[in-house]
């Protein structure tokens, strides 16, 4: 078993940045990757970005990709995703998710363990 947990949500305005972070807890020689989602009201749970657990690897959503950057300190086993130029369409719980594949998946259904997800909301 593996226990995730995500930080660092919040309300932020369009054009501002956020962190989020996420901290696996148990099993954690089991995980290869990392992933983090987003699902905003009445829409699916989405891909946002990926790492591999060594972070050498990582994916992006292309909604995303040149705005978010995922990262991983090895010394804390924490992933961290760096977001910024917010937009309002970038709003949306954002959860945390490990898996054992080695390369990063973008399918939601290839990960194994969840957290219980951040809330982020960028309004003016």
């Amino acid at each position: 078993q593996v226990q995730l947990v995500e930080t660092g949500g919040g309300l932020v305005q369009p054009g501002g940045s956020l962190t989020l972070s996420c901290t696996p807890s148990g099993s954690i020689f089991s995980i290869n990757a990392m992933g983090w989602f987003r699902q905003a009201p009445g829409k699916e749970r989405e891909f946002v970005a990926a790492i591999t657990w060594r972070g050498y690897g990582t994916s992006y959503a292309d909604s995303v990709k040149g705005r978010f950057t995922i990262s991983r300190d090895n010394a804390k086993n924490t992933v961290y995703l760096q977001m910024n130029s917010l937009k309002p369409e970038d709003t949306a719980v954002y959860y945390c998710a490990s898996t054992r594949a080695l390369i990063p998946p973008r399918g939601r259904q290839a990960y194994d363990y969840w957290g219980p997800g951040t809330q982020v909301t960028v309004s003016s």
